[in-house]
């Protein structure tokens, strides 16, 4: 047996692990919202800066815009977006929150901050290692995205 090829030694089972557990961690917050996971993160985008392309959201998102775009047709279906041709560039189309995709960023912040701290409180971390955490992450994807 190769040590290599052992699942305890793989990272990237931990990263995937983690991922799930964090996601499901999510879901029943997201549920009372309306929205999954990848819709949550759609709307993080646009409530940090409305109106933006596609090819933008899909671009902070480290997805391709085939992947984004079923999100956001769902989105737009819910009533919490809009998508509409540019004005300069008719290809382009511009996403926006409507009042109600406006109103879910109060509502998720009543619910997902509190939520996932009381989840992770059985966690050893402390606000340093999460920060840490992020760092060495960010170096990964950055490092694997080349």
């Amino acid at each position: 047996m190769h040590a290599e090829l052992q699942l305890d030694n793989q990272i990237c089972f931990r990263l995937y692990t983690a991922a799930r557990f964090i996601t499901q961690a999510y879901t029943p917050m997201l549920t009372e919202l309306g929205i999954t996971y990848p819709q949550y993160l759609v709307l993080m985008v646009l409530w940090e800066k409305d109106c933006q392309p596609v090819n933008d959201i899909a671009h902070r998102l480290l997805l391709e815009t085939n992947t984004v775009t079923p999100l956001l047709q769902r989105m737009e279906k819910q009533g919490i977006i809009t998508r509409k041709k540019g004005e300069l560039d008719k290809r382009q189309q511009i996403v926006s929150l409507t009042e109600k995709g406006r109103h879910m960023e109060e509502k998720a912040f009543e619910l997902i901050p509190a939520g996932m701290g009381e989840t992770l409180k059985a966690c050893p971390l402390q606000i340093d290692d999460y920060i840490h955490l992020a760092n060495e992450l960010d170096s990964i994807i950055n490092s694997l995205k080349k």
